[in-house]
């Protein structure tokens, strides 16, 4: 017999990912170094893929329609299974790594982070699909390896486009990861999301001499987000709305503005939910252009579905992550957290060990393994996931790889700090061999493949999926006038 098949999948996979983890430790540190947000992620793509190729991945570009993702397939036949990159980052985030007080990148112009550890999330999924590569050409077993390159994860819902476009349709499971500052092999219920461009056009006046003849857009925004605002009483608690000035009609004070832009992402537990949500702001939005006698225009920018998980693979995930055990942080790692820990929100880490039902006290950086709670518990985040449109596509579990200290802030300057650390490519490495160890099982056990498409086919046959993106609307790069974010 071979190694392959005597050892388990963890010890088979364990070798290979330490063998070839420097190169993709390098690679995630030069995406972080470079960082770019939704939808121009050329840089970071084109990263991706040379590290791909080194390892003789098979590349197509443009997958699923958008010019910012790709494909990288080792193998042939069936069964195909998936892994899902991201690499996109976050905007007003610079920041200086490994630093452990507020400081911009001095090397960053552009003024972004990665304040989700996409730079990590990417090359660690690629480094799990390089690996499993390697275990089934060595075991001379059957199958192909994709990994898919996704943009646009934050606010512009990449993948969502990515289904509409047809690439996932071949696919019979997929594998993917996200960094945090636990480990854990459960998802939690996300919620779907939508966002649009709200654009409200006015008639310009002096705002002195003149101003019955001017009609304010930037009236209209202001009215629409009051609208909104009262409208927060009298949604679900899980609900959010979320709002930004794209444009605010410029810094005369003295011209009637003529034009005013905001940007809103609604959120809701399913997509009908978000949508009806939806509707009901679109309605407000009307009402403040009737109010300011303005012409609206609403540009339908993204939406994403809720994560529909898998307990058939998050349980056989478990066992890996259990095999493995936490991540192997040291003195140094838990030093620098214990510094950065002191910085935190008041109560962010004591918040987050409640929520985790951890002790009170503790080092920053956990080293264990979160249990695997009962298929019946789904507890209800309130941050959403494209990767939840892959799931009503295919069979999709997702491990929590820990990459930061307990309480730190999503999105926030502690994060960029901490995605270039040794403790951060400890937490990468560890992701990569759970991700490797569940899709070679999904390689060789056609039973847990069978199990899993039960289990998923159950639920699409009574709730499908309903696609949160209408008809028509492309890809927001795609389209005539696009604006980079």
């Amino acid at each position: 017999m071979s190694s392959t098949q005597t050892a388990t999948p963890i010890a088979t996979v364990t070798p290979i990912v330490d063998g070839i983890a420097p190169r993709f430790t390098r690679l995630s540190d030069e995406i972080w170094a470079e960082p770019e947000l939704r939808w121009e992620e050329h840089a970071s793509m084109a990263k991706q893929i040379a590290a791909a190729e080194e390892f003789g991945g098979r590349i197509v570009r443009d997958s699923g329609g958008v010019p910012t993702a790709f494909s990288a397939e080792w193998g042939s036949g069936s069964p195909v299974i998936a892994f899902l990159g991201e690499y996109d980052a976050l905007d007003g985030l610079s920041q200086a790594a490994g630093s452990t007080v507020r400081e911009p990148d001095p090397g960053n112009t552009g003024g972004a982070g990665h304040g989700c550890h996409h730079n990590l999330l990417g090359s660690g999924s690629l480094l799990a699909a390089v690996s499993t590569a390697q275990a089934l050409e060595s075991a001379g077993l059957p199958g192909t390896v994709r990994y898919y390159g996704c943009p646009a994860e934050e606010g512009a819902a990449g993948k969502t486009f990515m289904v509409a476009g047809g690439a996932f349709a071949d696919v019979d499971a997929a594998v993917t990861n996200h960094p945090a500052s636990l480990s854990s092999a459960s998802q939690w219920k996300t919620l779907a999301y939508t966002q649009a461009y709200f654009r409200f056009r006015g008639i310009a006046a002096h705002a002195g001499a003149d101003p019955h003849h001017g009609r304010s857009a930037l009236d209209a925004a202001e009215l629409m987000n009051v609208g909104v605002n009262f409208l927060r009483e009298h949604i679900e608690d899980t609900d959010r709305v979320h709002y930004a000035f794209t444009d605010a009609g410029g810094p005369s004070a003295n011209v009637v503005q003529s034009n005013a832009e905001l940007y809103y992402i609604v959120r809701s537990p399913t997509v009908a939910k978000m949508r009806a949500l939806y509707e009901r702001v679109v309605k407000i939005a009307e009402g403040a252009a009737l109010m300011t006698e303005t012409e609206l225009e609403v540009e339908f920018d993204g939406a994403c579905a809720e994560v529909l998980p898998n307990f058939v693979l998050e349980a056989r995930m478990h066992s890996h992550l259990e095999e493995l055990g936490g991540v192997p942080f040291d003195d140094a790692d838990q030093a620098y957290g214990r510094i950065l820990s002191a910085g935190l929100p008041d109560g962010a880490a004591a918040g987050q060990r409640a929520m985790l039902g951890l002790p009170a006290e503790g080092e920053p950086y956990l080293t264990g393994v979160l249990p695997l709670p009962p298929k019946a518990f789904r507890p209800q985040m309130t941050g959403s996931t494209d990767v939840g449109d892959v799931s009503w596509s295919t069979p999709t579990v997702q491990v929590a790889a820990c990459t930061a200290i307990i309480g730190t802030p999503g999105h926030s300057w502690q994060n960029v700090a901490q995605g270039k650390t040794p403790a951060a490519h400890k937490g990468m490495i560890h992701g990569a061999k759970v991700m490797a160890a569940t899709a070679l099982d999904l390689f060789t056990d056609a039973d847990l493949l069978a199990e899993a498409r039960a289990e998923f086919e159950s639920t699409v046959a009574v709730t499908p999926y309903d696609k949160p993106i209408p008809e028509g609307v492309v890809v927001p790069s795609l389209r005539p006038g696009y604006r980079p974010a």
